[in-house]
């Protein structure tokens, strides 16, 4: 099969992104995976993947380290985004530890994809971002234009839906100012086996 073309999976060592790492496999793209550590075995299912000895190249990245993310998107078509900090059970000052890591992560992949001219970012984000919505009327269908409610998330305190509903904000915002064809994905519960890892029954 020809090579479709380049495109990156930032996080691939996550849950959705190793989906995603070997539906690109089979349809013959060659895919750069960001993960903090390349060495990692808990990587080691997506080395598994078919296709993945020659097409799956890895590449040592974090969502904070802007010139990486630049290393790992050049020659891509297109970028998913599907890294993301988890939130502490406690959060003593959710402005450094929570807000600042997912609004700012998000964003260096952004500018990264614009300064390496990426056609399309695909970013990951949370069923989070739009849940949070006491006064929305009763069966009305929640849209593309719809997030969650920032004041309510920060009255309760909420800050992990706050700063997913921050995050696609400031996408769609530097979207429109770069020109960079943005699209996110909300996904909510997910329940699939990991890819290549074989469940044996006692």
């Amino acid at each position: 099969m020809a090579e479709k073309g380049r495109v990156c999976v930032a996080g691939a060592g996550g849950y959705i992104a190793s989906w995603v790492v070997k539906l690109l496999l089979s349809k013959g793209y060659i895919v750069h995976g960001t993960v903090r550590d390349p060495g990692d075995e808990k990587n080691a299912h997506l080395k598994k993947l078919e296709k993945a000895s020659d097409n799956l190249k890895f590449l040592k990245a974090d969502l904070l380290q802007y010139e990486a993310l630049c290393h790992a998107f050049e020659g891509c078509n297109g970028v998913f985004q599907t890294a993301s900090p988890v939130p502490p059970m406690t959060v003593v000052n959710p402005e450094v530890e929570l807000m600042e890591p997912v609004v700012k992560g998000p964003f260096n992949v952004l500018k990264a994809c614009a300064e390496a001219k990426v056609k399309r970012v695909v970013v990951v984000s949370s069923g989070a971002a739009v849940d949070m919505s006491p006064r929305w009327p009763e069966r009305k269908v929640k849209d593309e234009t719809f997030w969650s409610d920032k004041e309510c998330c920060r009255a309760t305190k909420n800050w992990y839906c706050l700063s997913k509903t921050e995050a696609e904000s400031v996408a769609f915002e530097y979207a429109k100012t770069s020109g960079l064809d943005v699209v996110t994905v909300c996904p909510t519960l997910v329940l699939e086996p990991i890819p290549a890892v074989h469940y044996k029954c006692k």
